[in-house]
């Protein structure tokens, strides 16, 4: 099967990654460990979670996925088959949140544990911690790497300004630097990838992870309406994107669904697979027919008349 470079990492993978913060959310341990069967044994490799899902659900404390990852991990023997990739710097109750060198060290042994691996594939910065310099966090990832527990390292949700600081910092100093990129990033949201962060991550050679490919389920056909979205899970993220341009991308992702063959679904991972540097959108599944769906989308071939129309409805 295909396989795309996340950029210089030394790091490839099918153009498809697994979204887990459903784990122990929306999908309880055994449905997450069907879907994590599944995934691999498709092809694909690369997983991503982060050490504060779920924190959001009643209960919880932040590392339900890991833990369930971890679990699956030793059961099944797939690590060798697989990239760990999580993340960190958002809020964990009681241990705390930032870039911090103590807090990622610290974090980087909680996630391990739960994970149940002594090396984590793909380390990243959740989020952008402004009251932390960035040589600090730099230089904690760079005493994670050179121990062994960190083979690379990312970030998300980082505006292009700081990205190229961080960059610049780590090759000034000789520190590891940031080799992914996880932005939100589809259809309906293009404006935080495309322009300056688009043009430095190709120019950087950076591999892009996007996030919410199919924001929260919207492209998938499922919500047209708030009355759609009042009992559903993620009903609040569509909400938010949920007016006239969104609806009219929709509809023109369903027209190129139907001339193709395809879903819509496939159509809006199609189109992110077209789009500089994007290596692999992360995808959550909480059905195995939802997941064979989106590896479908891996031989849809968007022709030039559907990427223009999918261009001037969605600019």
């Amino acid at each position: 099967m295909q396989r795309r470079r996340l950029g210089a990492t030394g790091l490839s993978c099918v153009p498809l990654a697994l979204g887990c913060h459903v784990f122990g959310w929306t999908a309880d341990r055994a449905a997450s460990w069907s879907i994590l069967d599944a995934f691999v044994d498709r092809g694909g490799s690369l997983i991503d979670t982060a050490d504060t899902y779920s924190t959001w659900v009643p209960g919880h404390c932040g590392g339900e996925s890991e833990s369930i990852i971890g679990d699956w991990l030793k059961a099944s023997g797939k690590r060798d088959r697989v990239l760990i990739a999580t993340k960190l710097g958002g809020d964990m109750p009681g241990v705390g949140r930032g870039l911090s060198k103590a807090h990622i060290l610290r974090s980087a042994e909680d996630s391990l544990r739960r994970l149940k691996t002594d090396c984590i594939d793909l380390y990243q910065a959740h989020f952008d911690d402004a009251f932390t310099p960035l040589e600090e966090t730099l230089e904690a990832f760079s005493t994670l790497v050179k121990s062994g527990k960190a083979r690379a390292i990312g970030c998300s949700n980082y505006s292009a300004p700081r990205l190229a600081e961080a960059l610049r910092i780590a090759r000034a100093s000789g520190l590891p630097h940031y080799g992914v990129v996880q932005p939100h990033y589809s259809l309906v949201t293009r404006g935080f990838y495309e322009g300056g962060l688009e043009r430095l991550c190709v120019a950087e050679n950076l591999g892009v992870i996007p996030f919410r490919p199919l924001e929260a389920g919207f492209l998938t056909g499922k919500y047209r309406s708030l009355d759609d979205v009042k009992r559903a899970a993620r009903g609040a993220v569509v909400a938010r994107i949920l007016d006239d341009r969104s609806l009219d991308i929709l509809r023109e992702t369903e027209a190129a669904a139907r001339r193709l063959g395809a879903s819509p679904a496939q159509i809006a991972l199609a189109w992110l697979l077209t789009r500089p540097a994007v290596a692999a959108p992360i995808v959550s599944f909480t059905s195995l027919e939802q997941l064979e769906e989106a590896f479908g989308s891996l031989k849809v071939t968007l022709d030039a008349r559907t990427l223009a129309r999918l261009e001037l409805i969605s600019a």
